[in-house]
């Protein structure tokens, strides 16, 4: 699944990221990798439905075209994306991060199946109303769309291969966070249960460089 173009974490260089750990603090890389934690940013994206077509040019926070192209998504699933725990309540989930333009763009993109408790995390630069998507993308999702303060406002269930955007009601989504269709449900989790990972809050995670 991919993100849509009308939030405005995307478009200009309106949001960047990077990780607030420290030295002592690792990320944990597939086939069991570690690493320190990078500084990785989210700068120029064009919100994009998170595994969909393009819609209308992106838009900056005035309303002009931005000057940089909107990147592509790849043509094969991504792997080796930074993984963190991520908290829903008491529930835990090994979780990937989409953390520049082209991984954002990917999300889910070619992948056959997701482990049972496995998830992927979009962080979107700053608050707005998300919008995502399922081209190209077989394996059916749920995904919650997350205030800044980590809080869950919204989750909706993804079709395989629809690609019609699924917007948000609200235009408070910073984070969005995808795990396999019927997670939310079959834990228990509904809108305001509260999401963390193994660093703190969100935002503590993900420090914005405005």
């Amino acid at each position: 699944m991919k993100l849509s173009r009308s939030h405005p974490g995307f478009g200009a260089r309106v949001g960047r990221y990077r990780c607030a750990g420290r030295g002592s603090d690792l990320l944990q890389i597939p086939r069991a990798v570690l690493v320190n934690i990078p500084c990785l940013t989210l700068a120029s994206f064009a919100l994009l439905d998170a595994g969909c077509k393009p819609d209308a040019p992106p838009r900056t926070a005035t309303g002009a075209p931005p000057a940089a192209e909107a990147p592509h998504h790849l043509p094969n699933a991504q792997t080796n994306l930074p993984v963190i725990k991520v908290y829903v309540g008491a529930h835990e989930l090994r979780t990937e991060c989409a953390m520049n333009p082209e991984q954002t763009k990917t999300g889910m993109m070619w992948r056959t199946s997701l482990e049972a408790d496995a998830a992927m995390l979009f962080p979107l630069g700053r608050p707005g109303r998300a919008s995502f998507n399922m081209l190209n993308t077989t394996v059916p999702l749920s995904a919650a769309y997350i205030d800044p303060n980590g809080t869950i406002l919204e989750i909706h269930d993804l079709k395989p291969l629809d690609e019609t955007p699924v917007e948000s009601q609200g235009d408070q989504i910073q984070y969005v966070l995808e795990v396999n269709l019927g997670w939310f449900a079959r834990h228990g989790v509904n809108t305001g249960a509260v999401v963390r990972t193994q660093f703190g809050a969100l935002s503590e995670t993900f420090v914005s460089l405005k």
